[in-house]
């Protein structure tokens, strides 16, 4: 298909560099905090600040491998993108199923995670109500959803300083900053890392908008590494509060560990203030999410590889209303069936194959390219691998099913193409 082909479904260049680091941010910061850092506890034991470090290392290597292709190819699409052009159609296409499927479950668990903390016993219900609310809010346009993620960025943020002041100045911690202890395994490690890794993919977003962003050579490569860096900082220092006050054990008994930081610190009252800076950051990371899988969706429709329906694109928002609309109904239908944490495993390998694909595609780059060091890449592609095969087996039977079964989809639209 040519250029010409897509020119009634272009999206408008809008972003800048700021706009770009404030996506990335909105889509990472509170799904890591909030949502995995329970699970990982119970993995890792005291060795969770070895599993974040691992999974921010795989992270910075994906970073930038994904910085440098998007940069060459600033289109829709992320690493479909990347791996169409580098590897093969096949390759890309994977890589946009995975995405795709992966984060249609992240989105599921951010919205069961805003349900958990606003309104327990409704949870499925209110993570309905948010998954369309966030759909209303994309349908509007990419400079609607950038203004609601600085806001909701902004409170985030300041609710997460709140929750370290307080464990700070209690004087109340049940211990040091933990030392590994003899309760760690490399396994357990692992296995943290990768769900961990959940929270730091938000910078995916920044690449699968590049068709959206203004000097895409320069904004996305700049963007990219500070808004991850920004979040690496963030998370740590809160990672610290939580594990002196709580422990490794007491973090990994909660499904609210910054609520119950709080309460534990003697500071009961700033428990109802870290609930709803929870239930906003995941709310957050929704918006983000949705954004990046409809900008997917919309680059595998115009190949054709998902109904050529789903590229269409609204002729005054500017958005791919179609893409929005389905990956709504479907991210409402798991809120209503999954469970949160089966949801952050499946997303986890779902992503992490991604990031294994924009690796090997950042490994093809030549020196005239731009490409980053070979020893960047190589070592993101064998830590994804090694990542999303320790995963919780359920996460790794299920995505190994999915793949399966995009293989499948991909051969039989083959064989019925050439027909």
């Amino acid at each position: 298909m040519t250029a010409a082909d897509h020119t009634h479904d272009r999206l408008p260049r809008r972003l800048g560099t700021t706009d770009a680091v404030v996506i990335g941010l909105g889509a990472m910061l509170g799904a890591g905090i909030f949502a995995a850092l329970a699970p990982a506890a119970r993995a890792a034991g005291s060795g969770v600040m070895i599993a974040l470090a691992t999974a921010a290392a795989v992270a910075y290597c994906n970073a930038i491998s994904s910085a440098r292709l998007a940069a060459r190819y600033p289109e829709s699409g992320g690493t479909y993108v990347y791996g169409r052009e580098r590897l093969g159609d096949f390759w890309g296409f994977l890589a946009g199923w995975s995405f795709v499927v992966g984060k249609t479950a992240s989105c599921a668990a951010m919205a069961l995670t805003a349900g958990l903390y606003v309104w327990p016993e409704y949870a499925r219900a209110f993570g309905v109500a948010a998954v369309a609310a966030v759909v209303g809010v994309n349908y509007l346009g990419v400079r609607k959803s950038l203004g609601a993620t600085r806001v909701i960025v902004v409170i985030v943020l300041a609710v997460l300083a709140v929750v370290v002041a307080v464990s700070v100045t209690s004087g109340r911690h049940v211990t040091a900053p933990p030392e590994p202890g003899p309760d760690i395994t490399p396994g357990g490690v692992l296995q943290a890392a990768g769900l961990l890794f959940f929270a730091f993919a938000g910078y995916a977003r920044i690449a699968t908008l590049g068709e959206e962003v203004r000097d895409p050579a320069r904004t996305i490569r700049r963007a990219v590494p500070l808004a991850l860096g920004i979040t690496l900082v963030v998370y740590t220092v809160v990672t610290l509060a939580t594990l002196a006050v709580l422990g490794p054990e007491g973090t990994a008994a909660t499904a609210a560990p910054l609520s119950e930081v709080v309460r534990a610190a003697g500071a009961p009252q700033w428990e109802p203030v870290v609930r709803a800076g929870a239930a906003l950051a995941a709310l957050g990371s929704l918006l983000a999410l949705m954004l990046g899988v409809s900008r997917t969706t919309l680059a595998m429709a115009r190949d054709r590889r998902l109904p050529h329906a789903l590229a269409a694109v609204h002729p005054r928002f500017g958005v791919p209303h179609r893409a929005e609309l389905l990956i709504g109904l479907l991210v409402a239908a798991l809120v209503v069936t999954a469970d949160i944490r089966a949801a952050i495993g499946f997303s986890s390998f779902g992503v992490l194959l991604y990031y294994a694909i924009a690796n090997a595609s950042a490994y093809t780059l030549t020196v005239a390219e731009d490409r980053p060091p070979r020893f960047l890449p190589a070592a993101g592609l064998a830590g994804c691998l090694l990542l999303a095969a320790t995963l919780p087996r359920a996460s790794v039977v299920g995505g190994l099913a999915v793949v399966a079964a995009g293989a499948t989809v991909y051969t039989l639209r083959g064989i019925s193409a050439r027909r």
